[in-house]
């Protein structure tokens, strides 16, 4: 089932404020609970980062950029029970850091037959960003899908990086909070109140009967623009944002596909065993009687990043095509 969202109470803020109040009410609540980073929010919002910096004087690492050591000295905080945040600004930054991830952090709890748990939040951010070049672009969330024993969370709206980001500094687990650069001023409806949004849990962010469109992160909002389009025309798309990749939720996706029969997925990472990849794997092999068409995949070409913006900007489908594309799959089969 799709989460209900809980109401808003009139007012609205921006991406990166929602995750500024998590991050801000888990200090206040965890005096052991420790930010490792200085650019959380990016550039345009660190005056968000000054205002925790003056809440929680010392609380508030700044180490030198050493993504290897800064995992491992966070992996083993959280075995002896301490809680950290661990900003790795863009994704790419991560792959320093990949042995204390993939070898530590998300197989501790197993290796010690559950006497131990790597409690992180990782956080970093992905894709296309503008003239970020082949270093600044990467989306690793497939990679991370890979690796049994991480919690992955990518959301794609204010309302619901606050909830799954008080979700994450929560959990027990190491956790992988991944969003985009883009999203950071972006803004919607957070309730005044505190609430959590589980893991797991797939959001319907818009309704429709002939095609269901998976969308993660920023690409929801393109692929909300899309469905308003075609709805003009009389073509109805159905919008899932998985909210999660780990934990998944595969009975929202394979319900809606159920009543659609049509299925595309848009997402940043890669052609070649990326998020879509998967997703379309998983619908094919548990959804293929429900289909009246072959899944489609509207993601990132498989290419280096180039700096140059139309270059860029060729790599990703754009609105129109993802209209268009939907277009023609909701006629197939007809």
């Amino acid at each position: 089932m799709s989460a209900t969202p809980i109401p808003a109470r009139g007012r609205r803020i921006t991406f990166a404020t929602a995750m500024y109040e998590a991050l801000r009410d888990t200090m206040r609540e965890d005096p052991r609970f420790t930010i490792f980073g200085n650019w959380v929010f990016g550039l345009q919002a660190n005056h968000l980062m000054e205002a925790l910096r003056e809440e929680f004087p010392g609380r508030i690492m700044e180490p030198p950029v050493a993504e290897a050591a800064l995992v491992a000295t966070a992996v083993g905080a959280g075995m002896v029970g301490a809680s950290t945040f661990v900003d790795l600004g863009t994704g790419t930054f991560s792959f320093p850091a990949w042995s204390s991830i993939y070898n530590e952090a998300s197989v501790v709890h197993h290796l010690s037959n559950g006497q131990l748990n790597a409690r992180l939040t990782m956080h970093m951010m992905h894709g296309l960003r503008g003239g970020g070049g082949e270093q600044h672009s990467y989306s690793p969330q497939s990679l991370l899908w890979n690796c049994p024993g991480l919690e992955i969370v990518i959301p794609s709206t204010p309302y619901d990086a606050k909830g799954l980001m008080r979700r994450a500094l929560k959990s027990p687990n190491p956790t992988v909070f991944i969003d985009n650069t883009r999203l950071s001023a972006t803004e919607g409806e957070v309730p005044e109140e505190d609430y959590e949004i589980p893991f797991g849990l797939a959001d319907i962010k818009r309704a429709g009967r002939d095609v269901t469109l998976v969308a993660t992160s920023r690409l929801v909002h393109m692929a909300l623009g899309a469905a308003a389009t075609l709805a003009t025309e009389g073509i109805e798309v159905e919008v899932v944002d998985p909210r999660t990749l780990e934990p998944f939720d595969e009975n929202t996706i394979l319900g809606s596909v159920a009543r659609t029969g049509r299925f595309a997925v848009l997402d940043e990472c890669n052609l070649r065993c990326g998020v879509g990849a998967e997703i379309v794997a998983t619908v094919a092999g548990k959804a293929f009687a429900s289909l009246k068409a072959a899944p489609l995949r509207l993601v990132r070409a498989q290419s280096p990043v180039a700096c140059s913006a139309p270059l860029e900007a060729a790599l990703l489908p754009d609105e129109p095509q993802v209209v268009a594309a939907l277009r023609a799959l909701a006629q197939t089969g007809r």
